[in-house]
């Protein structure tokens, strides 16, 4: 009696579609990190109060603010 060897399969492969194109220029990433450092200093502070910011999602929020003002490539931001 002949002995079936099982194939081996190969791993598959993830198909992926072309890459799209960049959501955020990196000069507007390079404003979010800059954001990102003044908060960890404690330096950043919010736009009319004043306070010192201590969320990082707020701290990102200046950052995209910011580069959305300079006229970079960044998304529309989600208001609602």
């Amino acid at each position: 009696m002949a002995t079936k060897k099982a194939a081996k399969k190969s791993p598959a492969k993830k198909t992926t579609a072309k890459k799209s194109a960049r959501k955020y220029s990196p000069s507007a990433s390079k404003d979010v990190e800059t954001e990102m450092k003044a908060m960890k200093q404690g330096k950043l502070k919010s736009g009319r109060s004043g306070k010192k910011v201590t969320d990082p999602k707020q701290a990102i929020a200046i950052g995209l603010s910011k580069a959305r003002k300079e006229g970079k490539k960044v998304p529309p931001s989600k208001t609602d």
